[in-house]
């Protein structure tokens, strides 16, 4: 008995209609709101993002006039395009005569924009995924291949050009995207409508500047959900709260702990949840806990410079932790630029002789810009000024500029992603407390910033020897204290190449750690069942990068219970639990604090 063959359903025509007269009365409206930037231009201001924009033309035209002064070159770069496009079609006509598919360029095996199954198995949009890996493979050798051209340039540009691809991948639109046309037709353009109202939304949000929402901002509380190891803040200054933790166990290690968190974000990456909260898992292990909370700063804060941050954020705190436990010796561990300024703290304390510090721990930290990775792209001497400019009007230098830099390292995870999901398939992001983190932005003074850029990214003065604070040239050779300096493999922000090229810049032992992901998920990787990376040790890091490697020994699960023997070994001594706010110090608020509440 044959089987009735059913016919695909037809679009609802009468809904694509109603629903395209909402889309274009709420595309009014995001019109108007995105007008705003334009608004400041007429007296004199100047958009988000045109900086950028100039900086990116400029940089790519520089390759094209490199490859046109060469016409012979340029010839034979257009003939290699040329084959390729040959290629595919050749291998689609045999496809069409009923072959197997024989892909002339696929997707990397971590790209995840042409998952979907139409991707391979409707020839039409096989050939538009194929045509644009091959356009945007073909790009890339020509930045690479480019004569002529500085090395910071030829970096710009594969920046620029990797923003540019992902802008322009067939992935992130509606009728080269057969996953989002087949849900647009099944809906009838409802997606499309939902996703422009959440559109209009996040450019009101970000006062005319389009502000991609990443989670559900409402759904974190913090010491609830975020930030939830119980402590109280000891101490409070212009730049920071101390916070120290709540005990977990009778005894503690006597030497206390203090944890520099960058400024450029909030520290509770460090203490997200109960399940991967590092500072909680520390305080369990019998650590006395002390966190710096910095302040989210604005214009009163616009001369507040790095010696500042030492002196009223470090120095001042060893001096508080002294005051609340007696101790007069510590324990110190910075994360990524917080590690860069408790480096600047111990060449200072090693030439001054206030040496109260007594091991450190560096987590994605860099001393040495050399190989600084891709934030190194803003960091030449006109964008600077360009920053210096801004940051002039108003004394800081606004959080959503970092978070889109930070966004850009990533762009197709962290941007466009996004995008689609929210305003093309119309969905409302999940709750994520990391995203919520990384959406919780910072100011940066402009005095502090300004010498953070100048000194380590544009002429790397601190791993030269050359860095002068208070009258101070610092020497890191002269820090012999012990140290043990994490990186992490898929690091964009602090390499792994460039963390261990630092640690060759101290004068004492250092243990270098090579834990697996990046930034953020290699440092929060706290140990049990789902402990997904691995770590690898090898001793001091001396050499070549890749002889280390090669000789290192690889560890399965986290690399925190590892750490916490380097710590114990270096003062083992036990004393009764110290209770937060019962010393000479009373409690100012519970923990989180106040400092860490202020949005940008």
């Amino acid at each position: 008995m044959a089987t009735e063959r059913t016919s695909p359903a037809l679009p609802d025509f009468e809904s694509i209609a109603r629903n395209a007269n909402q889309l274009v009365e709420s595309f009014r409206h995001s019109a108007g709101a995105s007008l705003q930037p334009f608004e400041a231009m007429r007296t004199g201001g100047k958009f988000q993002g045109a900086d950028e924009i100039d900086e990116m033309t400029r940089t790519l035209t520089r390759v094209a006039e490199a490859w046109m002064s060469d016409p012979e070159k340029a010839l034979r770069a257009q003939t290699r395009l040329t084959e390729s496009f040959a290629a595919l079609w050749a291998a689609m006509a045999q496809r069409m005569q009923g072959g197997p598919p024989r892909p002339v360029a696929e997707p990397e095996a971590k790209d995840r924009r042409f998952a979907h199954e139409d991707w391979t198995k409707n020839p039409v949009y096989d050939v538009i995924k194929q045509s644009y890996l091959i356009l945007g493979r073909w790009a890339e050798e020509l930045v690479e291949k480019a004569d002529g051209i500085d090395p910071h340039t030829r970096h710009k540009a594969e920046f620029y050009l990797r923003q540019l691809l992902s802008a322009y991948s067939p992935s992130n639109f509606v009728m080269t995207n057969p996953e989002l046309l087949r849900q647009t037709l099944e809906e009838g353009g409802a997606n499309l409508v939902r996703g422009m109202k959440m559109l209009q939304e996040d450019i009101e949000a970000g006062g005319g500047q389009l502000r991609v929402r990443q989670t559900d901002l409402t759904a974190f509380t913090f010491g609830k959900d975020v930030a939830v190891t119980p402590g109280e803040v000891i101490f409070r200054n212009d730049l920071m709260e101390l916070i120290q933790y709540a005990p977990k166990t009778e005894t503690v290690l006597k030497r206390p702990l203090l944890i520099v968190p960058p400024w450029i974000n909030k520290y509770y990456i460090l203490d997200l949840n109960p399940q991967k909260s590092l500072i909680g898992w520390m305080v369990s292990q019998g650590i006395t806990v002390f966190v710096i909370s910095w302040v989210n700063p604005d214009e009163r804060h616009r001369d507040k410079d790095f010696e500042s941050y030492m002196r009223e954020g470090i120095e001042t705190a060893i001096d508080m932790i002294g005051v609340a436990t007696g101790e007069t010796e510590v324990s110190a561990a910075g994360y990524c630029v917080g590690g860069t300024l408790l480096a600047v703290t111990l060449a200072y304390q090693a030439a001054t002789g206030n040496r109260r510090i007594k091991n450190a721990t560096f987590l994605t930290t860099q001393v040495d810009f050399t190989h600084a990775g891709d934030l190194k792209v803003f960091a030449d001497e006109g964008q600077i000024k360009g920053i210096e400019e801004r940051m002039a009007e108003r004394g800081y230098l606004d959080g959503s500029r970092m978070a889109s830099a930070f966004n850009m390292l990533r762009p197709n995870d962290l941007i466009w992603s996004y995008i689609v999901n929210n305003y093309v398939k119309g969905k409302a992001p999940q709750a994520f407390d990391l995203l919520y983190w990384n959406a919780d932005a910072t100011r940066m003074p402009a005095a502090n910033h300004s010498f953070y850029l100048r000194n380590c990214y544009l002429n790397n003065t601190l791993a030269k020897g050359q860095m002068v604070l208070g009258n101070v040239r610092l020497d890191l050779k002269k820090v012999k204290v012990p140290i043990f300096n994490l990186a992490t493999r898929e690091d964009h922000i602090a390499p792994a190449l460039s963390v261990f090229e630092g640690s060759g810049k101290f004068g004492g032992k250092v243990d270098y750690v090579l834990a697996g992901s990046g930034h953020i998920a290699g440092v929060v990787n706290p140990p049990g069942g789902k402990a997904k990376y691995g770590f690898r040790t090898g001793g001091p890091a001396k050499g070549r990068f890749e002889d280390w490697m090669e000789s290192a020994t690889e560890h399965p699960g986290s690399w925190w219970p590892y750490w916490f023997k380097w710590l114990e070994e270096q003062a083992p001594e036990r004393v009764p639990a110290r209770i937060p706010g019962e010393g000479a110090l009373p409690s100012l608020a519970p923990a989180p604090g106040t400092y860490v509440r202020m949005k940008a």
